[in-house]
């Protein structure tokens, strides 16, 4: 009789096993995943002392070594949302407004719903000629603020503006300059 109990209890055990270990897998790596998210306020204190120090370089317009400060700061912490943002401005300044998209693509991904990367980046999108992509960022800055903010307003006078000169030339000419007689937007400004 305890050999029919002992088999039944083992019987039960290799039918709920497989899948009791699956669930605990399953339950281990959604936990891991939440876990290595950072808030803002957990960012690495030195990434967050050199984003402080590249907005300083950007702002006294030493585009090359806000640059290397940013790019340094998000080596030491890849979370921190503000320095792409910054690292975007750096690259519009620079009239680079592929990178810029590209940067604040990347603070977009920590932070889908952060106001001030869709603004900055329509505003590169404005930059490089994408009115229309530029007034889809509004339309959703828009949405998320709820009430007129300055990401809002500063991305509607962008717009409003329209790109440079020199991109609406380009997208109305149906011609290709000859080879070695580009002209880059980078000299301009």
């Amino acid at each position: 009789m305890i050999e029919g109990r002992f088999a039944h209890v083992v019987e039960m055990l290799m039918r709920v096993s497989p899948v009791a270990i699956a669930l605990s897998l399953t339950l281990l790596a959604v936990s891991s995943g939440v876990n290595g998210q950072k808030a803002d306020d957990q960012i690495n204190p030195r990434s967050m002392a050199l984003l402080a120090e590249g907005q300083s370089a950007l702002k006294a317009g030493n585009l090359a070594a806000a640059n290397d400060v940013l790019e340094t700061a998000l080596a030491i912490d890849p979370r921190n949302r503000a320095a792409f943002v910054a690292l975007g401005r750096v690259a519009q300044a620079q009239q680079l407004p592929g990178k810029a998209i590209r940067m604040y693509f990347e603070a977009l991904s920590l932070e889908p719903n952060d106001v001030n990367a869709l603004s900055a980046q329509g505003e590169a999108m404005v930059q490089k000629g994408a009115v229309e992509r530029a007034r889809a960022n509004l339309a959703r800055v828009k949405t998320l603020c709820k009430a007129d903010c300055a990401p809002a307003i500063q991305l509607a006078a962008a717009i409003a503006k329209g790109p440079p000169a020199a991109i609406v030339a380009a997208q109305n000419s149906d011609k290709a300059p000859p080879k070695g007689e580009e002209k880059s937007s980078a000299g301009q400004k």
